[in-house]
């Protein structure tokens, strides 16, 4: 069973990420250590001892629709209202509006915790929260009022409506239309597809933020709007009134996460109402309505992350388990009776350490990318300009990288449980099944390799990406200049990583500007895996450097020591990849004629 592991997140989040700076400068107020562990303390009993029970409930049980209503499994429902009277929906939301105004950094914490209890069940609240952010930034007055305390007490939940059959990636061509009424508002009618949590028994109501285009709207992405659509219509005193014309027609069958409702929603076929149309109310501007879902896209993006971090963290703590119990062969220098646990076999043991490595490597980018947000918010002119750019520059490789390690990792623990690995009895294959979907939400993996590389890349003409990686080298040469032998030849193999980060970093900021697209788009998921195993190196190194007095730093030496002598050889060539690939890459695409 998933344990929280409280004690790490909360290094890694002070001594890793750089909370500790921010509460020692003031930075989140009079938010002191005591009241950070305390939330960390309760966030993890939360996630072992409710969320993660009802896990496995989720899975085999699933999201069902019975006469046109989601019926989710058996417990969630009041999981979820034992969740929200704990106050978690509303931990980084405005005061204002029934908030606690936490810093972002707490709340990816407790939503690893969270995630790795139960993914399925989380993603209901996370797109709420990204919702709440989305409307409390562009939403109008009047639409704040009625809605915003309600989301972010929980009472209600929202959702993100983008895909269609035809509109994957490419919101462009999406035809979900909106039309005009003399009274403000505006009727949507459409089809939505693969719709996370449209439709459950949790709450009353359900807030659907939509994109649809207007009439006579540019072609393109200039001519997206964004709506407020709610599933009931809300009376001037806050009552719900009628129902509205839109609902679920149909649940996806999914390889995982089953018990998250994934629905395909209609809007406006006359099911309800007097007249055809769902009514809708405009978010920010006509035709800017991307712009304001880019809001909730991007906090999404990381807390998407946050799934990734999360299910190699359990997937982590489920194979570590096994592996101490099960008994198998006898391992070299094995002195005891019988069969030795197969943890002691070498092979096994890099499987782990594989897999812990990748897992907290993930988890300290997630982390520095939320304290990026948090003092982006907290600062003022270039400060605010510099943590702005971290913020965009990180989050596509805490995406990316994260997702993947939840895949890679995933896998790892079935091949660590053998042949009962691969039976659901395990729980192992749950993992797996779970994370696949993180690569793909919030745009796939490859298209934020193309963000990466393309428009984050270049910020401040090359200058930030220089400066983060100049801070790199300084935590190496930190390694280097130490007395603590454990590190082995850290320094040296990091150091080695760093420099192929810079090279490629060059060579795409060269062929960008050379006007060589293609040859920079053919490496650009080579070049994000390689930043996120050099983050990972260094972030690894930056907590065995850390001075906690847990008396678990030379564990932590030991772990750096092994992603540096394991894991970052591939940096070279991943490198070679971004150099040298796009010229075979462009040969053998006549293969796939």
């Amino acid at each position: 069973m998933y344990k929280a592991p409280v004690d790490e997140i909360a290094f890694t989040l002070k001594h890793v990420a750089g909370m500790a700076e921010a509460l020692d400068a003031g930075v989140f107020g009079e938010l002191g250590e005591d009241l950070v562990d305390a939330i960390l303390a309760e966030a993890g009993r939360f996630a072992t001892e409710e969320v993660a029970p009802l896990g496995d409930i989720g899975d085999r049980q699933g999201a069902r629709l019975v006469d046109g209503a989601v019926k989710t499994p058996e417990g969630w429902r009041d999981l979820y209202h034992n969740w929200i009277g704990g106050g978690w929906n509303g931990l980084t939301a405005p005061e204002a509006f029934g908030g606690q105004n936490l810093p972002h950094m707490l709340h990816v914490a407790a939503m690893e915790m969270w995630n790795a209890g139960s993914m399925a069940f989380a993603l209901g609240p996370t797109l709420t929260m990204g919702a709440i952010e989305a409307l409390e930034k562009h939403g109008s007055e009047a639409l704040k009022a009625t809605y915003l305390a309600k989301m972010v007490s929980g009472e209600w939940t929202a959702t993100m409506n983008l895909t269609e059959p035809h509109a994957g990636s490419d919101l462009g061509v999406l035809k979900t239309r909106a039309e005009r009424r003399d009274d403000g508002s505006y009727r949507i009618f459409g089809q939505k597809i693969f719709i996370t949590w449209g439709e459950h028994d949790f709450t009353d109501n359900i807030v659907h933020l939509v994109l649809a285009r207007l009439p006579d709207a540019p072609a393109g992405t200039k001519g997206i709007s964004l709506f407020l659509v709610p599933k009931f219509l809300v009376n001037a005193d806050g009552s719900l009134g009628a129902r509205n014309d839109l609902f679920c027609h149909s649940l996806e069958h999914k390889l995982g996460i089953h018990g998250s409702p994934t629905c395909t929603m209609i809007y406006g076929d006359g099911k309800f109402g007097d007249e055809k149309g769902a009514i809708g109310y405009l978010i920010g501007e006509e035709n800017r309505g991307l712009a304001c879902m880019f809001t909730m896209m991007n906090n999404a993006r990381l807390a998407v992350g946050m799934q990734g971090v999360a299910i190699a963290d359990a997937a982590t703590q489920k194979a570590i388990t096994y592996a101490k119990e099960r008994t198998q062969g006898r391992a070299p220098g094995w002195s005891g009776e019988g069969m030795s646990p197969i943890i002691e076999h070498p092979d096994v043991a890099r499987m782990l350490l594989t897999m812990k490595a990748l897992t907290q490597g993930s988890r300290a980018i997630a982390y520095a990318c939320a304290h990026a947000v948090d003092m982006a918010h907290a600062s003022k002119g270039d400060q605010a300009r510099h943590w702005q750019e971290r913020s965009s520059l990180l989050t596509p490789i805490a995406k990316s990288f994260a997702t993947d390690a939840g895949v890679d990792v995933a896998s790892l623990g079935i091949q660590v449980h053998g042949g009962m690995g691969f039976i659901e009895e395990t729980g192992a294959a749950r993992y797996l099944r779970d994370a696949r979907i993180a690569t793909i939400y919030e745009g796939t993996n490859g298209i934020q390799a193309l963000d990466l590389v393309t428009r984050k890349l270049r910020l401040s003409d090359g200058a930030h990406v220089r400066g983060l990686i100049a801070e790199l080298s300084e935590i190496a040469a930190a390694v280097g200049s130490t007395n603590r032998k454990g590190f082995g030849e850290t320094a040296v193999r990091l150091d080695a990583a760093i420099g192929d980060l810079a090279d490629a970093s060059e060579w795409l900021l060269a062929a960008l500007d050379g006007g060589r697209l293609t040859d920079a788009l053919s490496g650009a998921t080579a070049y994000q895996r390689l930043f996120g195993l050099v983050l990972t190196g260094a972030y690894l190194a930056k907590g065995g450097l850390a001075e906690a007095g847990d008396g678990k730093q030379d564990a932590r030496i030991a772990l750096c020591r092994f992603a540096a002598e394991n894991l970052l050889a591939e940096t070279g060539a991943l490198k070679d990849r971004v150099v040298s690939g796009a010229e075979s890459l462009a040969a053998a695409r006549a293969a796939l004629v």
